[in-house]
């Protein structure tokens, strides 16, 4: 046999080794041979060389017998396993975190698998790394753990000092030359679960004492069978190069160095995920708000410390761990101190739980995090501090009321289902307990672990599916009061009467007299509802009775401010209505407070929050209100004339007038022919249309000769290969995200021929019924050159035809201006960048013939009047004047605002505004030091400072003009215009007030910003964040910033406004906080989401942007943006190359400049691993492609390892299976039972991690995606991952993710602006700015604002 053969070579270690991997099979009687051997030769009774020798007789003896009854049993462990009671757990060690229990279900054995041992083998067959070989056979002394304690080698004292006796926990040591095992001696894994499952695991090895740094033998105690471990722990997320990982027994903790030879292979294959967990954990600690992508990026920019058997982490090690890394991470979080924030709630574990179906586990997950100091003006410190302070008090009256139903778990899972442990804080606090019951809090053993994960994501979402609700009526008309005469009584004569009513000044009701224009409080029909507010503005009496006009006050709690507004604050509103005077319930005072002369200057006084005195009588306002728009305005300066004094109503007289201004109207009749009336002009919504006018109208107002070419549809499905491509099965839905296949057609545009009104049968003109005679433009793309025409061509280019179209007058959308190009006194360029909605044509399109031609002469004249007496030179002159008009807001030549950047980032917001020129960036303020590097180089005149902005605040507004660098701070009165986009993550947790969500909230970035506000007073102000801002955490964020600023004084009102519309390559929603009364029309078409409303309080806020269902231009694609940059690879690092050829598209001719720049910067791109680089080669070039149509096959990358094929084991209980027949499911959760650890595959062309989770999450559509080069790059992230939330991140053509400077054209960046740093902190920069076309259409619209142009101390803004 093996053992005789190799005799004279068995030395003293193979001998151990083969004895030990043999001892577990042996019968009882030779075991308790081998042990007396080894005792003997302890006592020194036998020599070393003796002892080899008896053991070796006995092995061939018990060897050459028949098989006995001591193999193992059919679950692959040999004997029977005790399962002792669970150790109680340990007390935490001072200077180290609690021991961390890591829950891990073990691995079964599948059914009908063979055991691995199932017979006694020969001695090489038996795998050498399932035992520990010095159980049974050491070659030295060991000691067991209890005598090995008191070796004097480990202690910390000197012999004269008596220190061993002062431990109050377990004293600690290191062990160095482990192994682990159980009782049996088999090496064991301990992460596996196994210790939480009361099996029980030893460990030897050499223990040295605490202090000792050095992995090796000497100095250290040999110990055997130490344990069983009660508990493994992990520590060290301190920003050391290892994680620590140490084992508690009941005697001592101990501290693991480097493994023992036989336990390395099993270690190593722990350290990665171990070492993965620190990564996590540190990396998130730090920076709780960055994205799964940016892990990823930490993940594999990671060099892995020395000693370990890899050289890299990837995505896929990542994954492969994931479950392993969210269970460390709750352990973490649990091991915590209470106002510690928890780890696990961050968005981009939850993106990694999603993503790779990780399994959440009991933990403590209701911390918060203190917050950190703000700088606040007194306005804004004492808003916040009394809406808090009453709201926490309201919502402990209603905690009984609600049965805290926002805070229950989610009622399935174990822990929700355990009952109360009756020990915890919580628990004592509890009436069943003895307690008094105020805490309402959930006993700790039952927090659920779902609630906090769920609640996060919740604060993210956006539901627009509320409908429109109408502000309520406040009183109903029809319903009249019994009169009590008796109680009212006028006062004086009428002193007016129309022969129905006599118009009175003064009443007297209930000895009190009211008269016009006096405030009055009015009693509901529901005596439960408060009392209503309006001032009388007439009264009379008729045959209705005693009656009075009511324009009515909106009590702040209507508006869109609800609970946060002042309680004493009324607003202006367009509402009024004829009332019985017998509603009246008394008088009341309501005071104007309008803004000081030295309004300007008084920012960051110490001002007292309180308005007026709270007497129940007295109440203020500040500004008017639009209930539809959710807008807060300067009251309107309407004033009555001395002869409708006595019945004026400011809320009439307005409403009159936007009805007046909406009614289309003609002008200057000029003949009648052929049975109509033709006009020089007609008005529509306050804009004067005039003959030879440009117009635009909806796509479906005409069409044209020339048959549209066939929208490009996609092929249609073809039969896959489903044992090729399994997963094609998902892509049953058409959509795809990022596509501009269903877009409708920009304006139609048309020049005014003629305007006309068909005659009644009396003769008189139907002036309702306007109509206009139109010549048609044609686009590029409408010509028989189709879509690939407008590519080349600019986006405001028209054919002029003589075609003619008859329209109605209200199917016009707006005005704009269309010229013959040779006629024009500068370049194309210069003219179409001198405003908006500019149109110019060079040639005629003749539809008959399919040709262009030089326009007719009357085509180059937009004087053409049509037919009309005397209408030619006078159209003519008022039609130039009118086009003028037009213009004349984008030639103004306003001073450019003293701007202040809060939160700059590189400058994309700065940019813009330069653009449109409405400001100059003079103070930008941004702390993260790429970014800030960013905005030096393209704004070389601006001064950056790279500090908190709480502390420059805090300078400033102690006096200090420079802060510690010398740097000259702005002062009160330099600052015209304010903008910035404040993170609002620093309140994440507000889902109920109370004192600690109140100290995050008031000391967030938010309040900061609003404080910079209220100090420098600009006559402007922007405040842009993403689209969530408006509905985050219930709208209160967004409720106290428009409280606040109200207070101040501010015009304001909030929107979302689309990139895409305004000239950008993305699509992205921006809530901004605008200064100026009209959102930017948008000039360029989205296809999607044209209108992004928002809900507060279950009310639709719409935003009053005209341009809903399409736009002047038609979308720019991916085509017009990128087209003409040069081929990279996977990891292109070339900082600067050349073009290699010209701009190709409109935009990119825009995008690169009118400066001949011959380098292109910034064209790189990640480099993406080797197994994401073969799935991004294995992405089809088709529309639409993503990870679905990966095939299931073995490649070898080029790293030189090869992928394996993902393995369909389960049935899938939802897809049921392939037309073959073939399994679906890659895990058993596919059958509706839990997942099984052992069901995760890895290194597969299609991620496991995707099919396992798909089911719910929308089958992960669009990672591993293509753009489309005729679709949009739906948003622009910070981190392009094929994995990540925007998955949809690889080049139409190219194997490889997105470049930095295409991510950048994306957003409108110019080619020529500069960014900073690495490529991942590039691609940060560019993600995270405000596109700068979207800031320029915003800049244009503050720049035609008239307080812009007048130096008038007026503030404005919207949120």
């Amino acid at each position: 046999m093996d053992l005789e053969r190799d005799e004279e070579n068995l030395g003293e270690k193979s001998v151990q080794e083969k004895l030990s991997l043999i001892h577990g099979f042996l019968q009882a009687e030779v075991q308790l041979q081998l042990s007396e051997l080894e005792a003997k030769l302890r006592r020194e009774e036998l020599s070393e060389e003796r002892y080899l020798a008896k053991v070796k007789a006995l092995l061939r003896q018990e060897l050459s017998a028949p098989n006995g009854s001591g193999g193992p049993n059919p679950n692959g462990c040999p004997g029977k396993r005790h399962h002792p009671p669970k150790m109680p757990r340990l007390p935490a060690v001072p200077g180290r975190p609690r021991p961390q229990i890591l829950p891990r279900g073990p691995r079964r054995p599948r059914k009908g698998s063979k055991p691995p041992f199932p017979e006694l083998m020969k001695i090489r067959n038996i795998p050498k790394s399932l035992f520990f070989w010095g159980y049974f056979f050491p070659l030295q002394i060991q000691l067991e753990e209890p005598e090995m304690l008191t070796d004097e080698r480990l202690s910390i004292f000197d012999a004269n000092e008596d220190g061993f006796e002062s431990y109050e926990d377990l004293p600690q040591h290191k062990v160095t030359s482990f192994s682990v095992y159980d009782k049996r001696g088999h090496l064991c894994p301990f992460d596996t679960g196994l210790i939480e499952r009361n099996i029980e695991l030893y460990f030897s090895g050499v223990v040295k004492p605490i202090y000792d740094d050095n992995p090796c033998l000497d100095g250290g105690v040999r110990a055997k069978k130490l344990g069983p471990i009660n508990a493994w722990w992990i520590t060290g997320f301190d920003g050391g190069e290892k994680a620590l990982i140490g084992f508690s027994t009941a005697f001592a903790d101990y501290i693991l160095m480097e493994p023992g030879e036989e336990y390395a292979p099993t270690f190593g294959l722990m350290q990665e995920k171990i070492y993965m967990s620190k990564i996590v954990v540190e990396f998130l600690q730090n920076n709780r708000h960055v994205s799964y992508e940016d892990l990823l990026n930490k993940i594999e920019t990671t060099v892995p410390p020395a000693g370990l058997n890899f050289n890299r982490f990837t995505e896929d090690s990542l994954l492969r761990h994931a479950q392993f890394v969210v269970e460390q991470v709750e352990s973490y979080d649990e091991a915590g101190d209470s106002d510690e924030p928890p780890v696990l709630i961050t968005p981009c574990m939850r993106d990694l739980i999603k993503l790779a179906g990780a399994i959440r586990h009991p933990t403590r997950i209701d911390k918060d995090k203190g917050p950190t100091k703000a700088t606040t003006t007194k306005l804004v410190y004492l808003i916040f501090d009394t809406f808090f302070s009453e709201q926490i008090e309201k919502d402990e009256r209603e905690e009984d009321k609600e049965n805290t139903t926002k805070r229950r778990g989610c009622g399935v899972c174990e822990v929700c289902q355990q009952p109360e442990c009756g020990k915890c804080k919580a628990c004592q606090n509890m009436v069943k307990f003895g307690g008094s019951g105020r805490s309402k809090q959930a006993c700790l053993q039952r927090r659920c672990p779902n609630l906090a994960v769920r609640e996060a994501d919740e604060d993210e979402e956006v539901d627009d599916n509320i409908p429109e609700m109408p502000s309520p009526k406040k009183m109903l008309q029809g319903r009249k009061k019994k009169q009590n005469k008796s109680r009212i009584s006028w006062v004086g004569e009428p002193i007016k009467s129309d022969g129905k009513k006599d118009f009175y000044q003064r009443v007297c009701i209930d000895s009190e007299t009211l008269e016009v224009g006096d405030c009055v409080s009015v009693s509901p029909d529901d005596p439960t509802k408060p009392l209503y507010l309006a001032r009388v503005t007439a009264m009379w009496e008729d045959s209705s009775g005693q009656m009075f006009h009511a324009h009515w006050f909106c009590p702040g709690s209507d508006t869109v401010l609800g609970a946060t507004s002042d309680p004493l604050e009324l607003f202006l509103v367009d509402e009024c209505e004829d009332m019985q005077l017998s509603y009246i319930h008394g008088k009341v005072n309501v005071i104007y407070k309008a803004p000081s002369d030295n309004w300007a200057m008084e920012g960051g006084l110490d001002t007292e929050i309180k308005m007026v005195e709270d007497d129940g009588r007295t109440y203020f306002y500040q500004m008017w209100y639009d209930q539809e728009y959710a807008r807060f305005e300067s009251p309107p300066s309407t004033q009555p004339t001395e002869d409708n004094k006595y019945k004026f109503c400011m809320s009439c007289a307005r409403l009159d007038e936007v009805r007046h201004k909406e009614i289309p109207k003609v002008a200057e009749p000029l003949e009648e022919a052929d049975g109509k009336m033709f006009y020089a002009a007609a008005t529509k919504n306050g804009v004067q249309y005039r003959l030879g006018d440009g117009v635009y109208l909806l796509p479906d107002a005409f069409s044209f000769s020339v048959k549209p070419a066939s929208p490009a549809k996609r092929p249609k499905k073809e039969a896959v290969d489903e044992e090729l491509h399994p997963e094609h099965y998902r892509k049953y839905s058409e959509y795809i995200k990022g596509s501009n296949l269903d877009a409708p057609d920009p304006f139609r545009v048309g020049r005014i021929k003629s305007i006309f009104c068909s005659l009644r049968g009396n003769g008189k003109p139907n002036e309702a019924d306007i109509k206009l005679c139109i010549y048609k433009f044609y686009r590029p793309e409408n010509t028989h050159k189709s879509t690939k025409a407008s590519y080349h061509a600019d986006i405001n280019l028209l054919y002029w035809s003589d075609e003619e179209a008859t329209v109605e007058f209200r199917a016009v959308q707006g005005r704009c201006s269309v010229v013959y190009g040779e006629d024009l006194t500068e370049s194309i360029q210069d003219y179409s960048a001198g405003g908006l909605d500019r149109f110019y044509f060079l040639e005629a399109y003749n539809a008959k013939t399919k040709s262009f031609e030089d326009p007719p002469n009357h085509a180059r004249s937009s004087g053409n009047k049509g037919k009309g007496k005397g209408g030619k030179g006078k159209g003519k002159g008022k039609a130039a004047s009118a086009e003028q008009s037009e213009q004349e807001p984008a030639k103004l030549q306003v001073p450019k605002l003293r701007t202040l950047d809060v939160f700059s980032g590189c400058g994309g917001l700065s940019e813009g505004f330069h653009q449109a020129g409405v400001s100059e960036t003079l103070w930008a303020i941004e702390m993260w030091e790429p970014a800030a590097q960013a905005f030096r180089l393209n704004n070389p005149g601006t001064t950056v400072f790279t500090e908190d902005c709480n502390v420059l605040l805090k300078l400033v507004m102690a006096g200090e003009k420079t802060n510690s660098l010398g740097q000259k701070l702005p002062q009160k009165g330099d600052v015209e215009m304010l903008c910035g986009g404040p993170p609002c993550q620093g309140f994440s947790g507000m889902n109920r007030f109370n004192s600690s969500t109140y100290s995050k909230f008031k000391n967030s970035l938010v309040v900061s910003f609003l404080s910079y506000c209220d100090y420098y007073r600009p006559r402007f102000f922007l405040l842009e964040n993403v689209r969530n801002f408006v509905s985050f955490k219930r709208s209160m964020v967004l409720k106290l910033t428009l409280r606040c600023l109200v207070r101040m004084g501010y015009q304001c009102t909030f929107g979302v406004l689309q990139a895409g519309q305004y000239g950008a390559w993305r699509r992205r929603g921006a809530a901004p906080s605008l200064g100026w009364l009209c959102p930017p029309r948008p000039c360029v078409f989205a296809p999607r989401a044209c209108q992004l409303s928002v809900v507060v309080d279950d009310k639709k806020f719409v935003s009053n942007i005209t341009r809903t269902y399409s736009g002047p231009f038609r979308t720019i694609t991916v085509r017009d943006t990128m087209s003409d940059l040069p081929e990279i690879r996977n990891g292109a690092s070339a900082l600067e190359i050349s073009y290699n050829g010209e701009p190709q598209s409109w935009f990119q001719r825009q995008i690169r400049g009118s400066q001949y720049q011959p380098i292109l910067r910034d064209h790189i791109c990640k480099d993406m691993s080797a197994l994401v680089a073969a799935r991004m080669r294995h992405i089809p070039l088709a529309p639409g492609s993503d990870w679905r149509d990966l095939p299931n096959i073995e490649v070898r990358l080029s790293d030189g390892t090869s992928t394996r094929k993902l393995r369909y084991t389960h049935h899938e209980r939802k897809n049921g299976r392939s037309s073959s027949g073939a399994l679906r499911g890659v895990c058993s959760c596919a059958e509706g039972k839990p997942c099984d650890p052992a069901d995760r595959q890895f290194n597969t062309l299609i991620p496991w991690c995707l099919p396992h989770t798909g089911n719910r999450h929308n089958h992960w559509a669009g990672l591993y995606g293509r753009l489309e080069w005729d679709g949009f790059f739906s948003t622009t992230v910070t981190n392009p991952e094929p994995m990540g939330k925007q998955g949809r991140v690889l080049h139409p053509e190219q194997h490889r993710v997105v470049s930095v400077r295409e991510c950048a054209r994306s957003q409108g960046f110019p080619d020529t602006f500069r960014l900073f740093g690495n490529i991942l902190d590039k691609h940060r920069q560019v993600g995270n700015a405000v596109p700068p076309p979207l800031a320029k259409a915003i800049g244009l619209e503050i720049k035609a604002c008239p307080l812009a142009a007048a130096a008038v101390p007026c503030p404005s803004g919207a949120a």
